[in-house]
């Protein structure tokens, strides 16, 4: 399995028992869909692993407690500490509406209501405090902020994002 192929679910964060028991913190708005997983895929290097899932217990909101098969001391929990774990794309639930998952919308196309065609999504900067659309105009770079007012229309079938910005903030880029 590669990364690519998977989307990022959390990180083992601490340990939890001398029994190899870890504890995940789960990058999710809906921690209890993954709480009756049968097996992650931790990766350790540039190495996806496949875990098996003996038990596991949701607690405080989005962490999971975690007992891996085969990882029966703290020696092991040690060895896994700080891993990322990550499940197949098709795990993800579907979404609906405007909602949608970052990866989903790489190489959609980008219209503005009053613009009209702006150019394709190349990828989503969620590193600042509001994320943003990278869209590839034209070999120019332009960033438009995602906030729910701005999205009018997300067109899976045609893979095609309707978008109503303020006036001028598209113009700020394509017009030096």
């Amino acid at each position: 399995m590669h990364k690519e192929d998977c989307f990022y679910l959390g990180k083992i964060v601490r340990k939890h028992s001398f029994k190899g028991g870890v504890v995940a913190k789960l990058d999710t708005d809906e921690p209890e869909l993954y709480k009756n997983l049968e097996s992650v895929f931790v990766a350790l290097g540039n190495d996806l692993v496949p875990f098996f899932i003996e038990e596991s217990l949701l607690q405080k909101g989005n962490q999971l407690r975690i007992s891996f098969e085969d990882v029966d001391s703290e020696a092991d929990a040690d060895a896994i500490l700080g891993s990322e774990l990550y499940l197949p794309l098709e795990f993800l639930p579907k979404l609906k509406g405007n909602k949608f998952y970052f990866h989903e919308i790489i190489n959609f196309d980008i219209e503005d209501v009053n613009h009209g065609y702006v150019g394709v999504i190349t990828g989503v900067n969620d590193s600042s405090a509001q994320a943003l659309f990278e869209i590839n105009a034209n070999g120019t770079e332009v960033f438009i902020p995602m906030i729910d007012d701005f999205i009018k229309k997300v067109d899976r079938e045609n893979k095609k994002i309707i978008v109503e910005t303020p006036d001028g903030l598209i113009d700020l880029y394509l017009n030096n």
